[in-house]
């Protein structure tokens, strides 16, 4: 059972004002206890602009702020209290001096008034949030005899926003995205040591986005060391698989997780394509479901290397799932020509729309890729698409892009499912953007 062992070290309390210790009720519990800090920043809203944080959006965007009051102002990294227009506090949470989000909200004010504890003491709120995190993924059944590959922490849907962890087997490994993650490393890495079964923590930080943060300075050296490289051997459904740790993203993609379990359920008796395959987490899933044959596909060399390790690891025999490195458009282009069918086609590629601003030209390239899939695809066969960009998830038109696809390529398509991440993948529904798996499981005819 994984759990965070909260004995192993006494938790610096913050000293309460005498009102709240004493079990009283301020008109409000955050100012009383702000009052006893000094030199703590007030970050005051727009007229209008309140709402949409107290209604628990973590990311107070800089449009949205009037004015700062603190002298002197307050640094990258500083704890700042979120007012509303007539200065009263409805949160507080971490300031940024120049990124886009100037605050990440931590904490409300009515959360604040019915458990102090964690009012303005981020080490505290820290390692009470991973330990909830910790315990909604016990609820949910992970890790399991059959799966120890899973993300413990979501950003903003775990109310870490900008901290990301996935857990391989006995390793952490911290996807960083905001400069307070980076400023709590120390922190970060000390609560994850502590989760039974954590042997080590890998440090991934998002250099890109962290340039964003301001912080353009960083050691990257210092930044990806680690007690660990590599890889390390996991198992997701009961398959084994080799996970990089310095694959792609965090090295594997547990949000697929319940969409490749669907797969075991369908493959049997068909051959299936894979396109886009990375390390053969849909390949071989379907080749130990009973698929006659499996192909994947993907353009990376050290991609395909660890997927066709995966196949000798679980035993499987390589002429049954194996592997060819090549572009995906020129390959399906090639098949379609060939005349070339398969009765399961599964298409997991890139993100191809990063930012909003590129979606009109990325749903070109999403429509062309599901045009081809559905060209090779027998007649009454399976098509499994998927877009990992928030942009297209969040925009709500990838249905109408596959339904244009389907026109381009002669056929007739019916949704049979449409799902997202798993579920140790949580959104926080005041928070929509953090929405970007679309899988969508059609029959093409």
């Amino acid at each position: 059972m994984l759990k965070l062992n909260l004995q192993a070290r006494v938790v610096k309390s913050l000293a309460l004002p005498a009102s709240i210790a004493a079990g009283a009720a301020p008109a409000s519990a955050l100012e009383e206890i702000a009052s006893s800090r000094k030199g703590l920043a007030r970050v005051v809203l727009k007229k209008g602009k309140t709402q949409l944080f107290r209604d628990g959006n973590p990311m107070v965007y800089s449009g949205a702020v009037d004015r700062i009051i603190g002298r002197p102002p307050p640094k990258t990294g500083d704890l700042v209290l979120v007012a509303d227009g007539s200065e009263k506090p409805i949160g507080w949470g971490l300031y940024n001096s120049v990124s886009m989000f100037c605050v990440r909200l931590m904490q409300l004010e009515e959360e604040v008034a019915r458990d102090p504890r964690h009012a303005l003491n981020m080490e505290n709120l820290l390692e009470a949030r991973i330990c909830e995190a910790v315990e909604l993924r016990r609820s949910m059944g992970l890790p399991s005899k059959d799966t120890n590959a899973f993300r413990l922490i979501n950003s903003e849907g775990d109310r870490l926003s900008g901290l990301i962890v996935d857990v391989f087997g006995n390793v952490a490994v911290v996807a960083s995205s905001a400069a307070w993650v980076e400023k709590y490393r120390e922190e970060i890495e000390l609560c994850l040591g502590k989760i039974q079964g954590i042997e080590h923590v890998r440090w991934r930080p998002s250099v890109d986005i962290l340039k964003e943060e301001g912080l353009n300075n960083l050691d990257e050296r210092d930044i990806l060391s680690s007690n660990i490289s590599g890889t390390v051997k996991v198992k997701e459904n009961g398959i084994q698989f080799l996970v990089s740790l310095e694959g792609q993203k965090t090295g594997f993609y547990a949000d697929q997780r319940e969409n490749r379990q669907l797969i075991s359920s369908i493959s049997e008796g068909k051959r299936v394509l894979d396109v886009c395959c990375y390390s053969g987490g849909f390949s071989l899933t379907a080749a130990k479901a009973g698929a006659v044959n499996v192909l994947g596909v993907d353009s990376s060399a050290p991609a395909l290397e660890l997927a066709r390790e995966n196949v000798l690891l679980n035993g499987m025999d390589p002429n049954l799932v194996s592997f060819v490195k090549e572009d995906a458009t020129a390959f399906m282009k090639e098949a379609a020509l060939r005349k070339e069918y398969w009765g399961l086609v599964i298409l997991d590629p890139p993100k191809l729309a990063p930012k909003r601003k590129v979606l009109h030209s990325a749903s070109g390239m999403y429509r062309s890729l599901n045009s081809l899939a559905m060209k090779i695809i027998k007649p009454g066969g399976l098509l499994m698409t998927c877009s990992c960009s928030g942009a297209m998830t969040q925009s709500g038109i990838f249905l109408n892009i596959l339904q244009s696809a389907a026109a381009m390529a002669g056929r007739k398509i019916t949704v049979l499912r449409e799902a997202g991440a798993a579920c140790d993948h949580p959104i926080d529904p005041a928070y929509r953007e953090g929405a970007y798996l679309s899988n969508v499981l059609l029959r093409v005819q």
